[in-house]
């Protein structure tokens, strides 16, 4: 059993069964629909940027020149933004036979960013595409 009451700006619908009272202004329908599509074209120009190293000397020297390359196209950059560290280890037996308790640990240490580009241009394009960066360093680029 729904009971409906309007009022000039609002509109109170109250649900028997539910028993809770929803109230939906058109001022506040409009409202949400405008912050909608302007979330939708701030998110259709955005560049998403995942850096990934096994060094964060490496990594960084990596972003500075992403930054500086990016930072000349006049795009606005959001970021770095650290990552957790993905922190693997790896525990090997020392002796091939006997000696159980003499065991060895290898760890292994995968460093992430995050830098997100917003208006960026064909430009800032071109210059992502041919950016030199250190050996050892996997880039991820997302639109």
């Amino acid at each position: 059993m729904l009971l409906k009451l309007l009022n000039k700006e609002k509109i109170y619908m109250e649900s028997a069964k539910a028993g809770s009272i929803y109230i939906l202004s058109n001022s506040f329908l409009s409202m949400k629909k405008n912050k909608s599509l302007k979330k939708s074209q701030e998110e259709k120009s955005k560049i998403r940027i995942k850096v990934r190293s096994y060094d964060h000397r490496v990594i960084d020297t990596a972003l500075k020149t992403i930054i500086d390359a990016i930072n000349q196209t006049g795009a606005k950059i959001i970021g770095p933004i650290f990552l957790p560290v993905d922190k693997t280890v790896y525990t090997v037996l020392r002796s091939t036979f006997v000696h159980k308790d003499a065991r060895e640990q290898f760890e292994r240490r995968i460093h992430r960013r995050l830098i997100d580009i917003l208006n960026f241009t064909p430009e800032t394009l071109e210059v992502l595409r041919t950016l030199k960066l250190p050996a050892g360093v996997d880039i991820e680029i997302k639109m």
